[in-house]
């Protein structure tokens, strides 16, 4: 049974139903960042567009990537989770699911993503990644549509990362 997700900003708030059943771990994931508060006061760090990814990127994407950045100073509440590809659960990367960031597949932990737009380069088999293993899709926005194309609006012309990155206030389940 999916799980409703609301998540205040400060542009206003939108609401994630997050796919426990297809996506299990992934989901179990998202949902103890969001039940320990630790995605409370994070921030919408990166905003990719087609204007301001570098020119030689091949596979364009368009997202919203939030969460607690994890570093050697600031490690991850948690530790990374295995993989869950697309063609495992049969989700997709559309308009609007949100996904996990990740570098190598197990390495996903505490960052996450919106899509805006269909974007299939991101499911098992596309390219985004050069290991084709995709991203691990695990929900979607279910309200607040305008709200996430208002936090996407504020995307520097030049620049994935914006200079004032936008608050993300408060994540609780609904």
């Amino acid at each position: 049974m999916p799980v409703s997700v609301n998540i205040e900003t400060e542009l206003g708030a939108f609401t994630v139903s997050v796919d426990t059943e297809n996506a299990p771990i992934t989901a179990a994931n998202f949902l103890a960042y969001v039940d320990g508060g630790h995605i409370d006061h994070s921030t919408a760090y990166r905003i990719v567009t087609m204007a301001n990814q570098p020119a030689e990127t091949v596979h364009k994407i368009e997202v919203v990537q939030w969460g607690p950045q994890a570093s050697e100073d600031n490690p991850s509440a948690f530790p990374a989770i295995a993989h869950e590809t697309t063609e495992t659960t049969g989700l997709r990367h559309k308009h609007l699911t949100i996904s996990m960031a990740r570098f190598d597949p197990g390495t996903a932990s505490s960052e996450f993503f919106i899509c805006i737009g269909d974007q299939p380069q991101l499911d098992f088999g596309g390219m985004r990644n050069p290991d084709g293993q995709g991203f691990a899709a695990f929900g979607t926005v279910i309200a607040g549509e305008d709200v996430v194309l208002k936090i996407f609006g504020t995307a520097a012309a030049d620049t994935e990362y914006p200079p004032e990155p936008l608050k993300f206030l408060r994540c609780y389940r609904a």
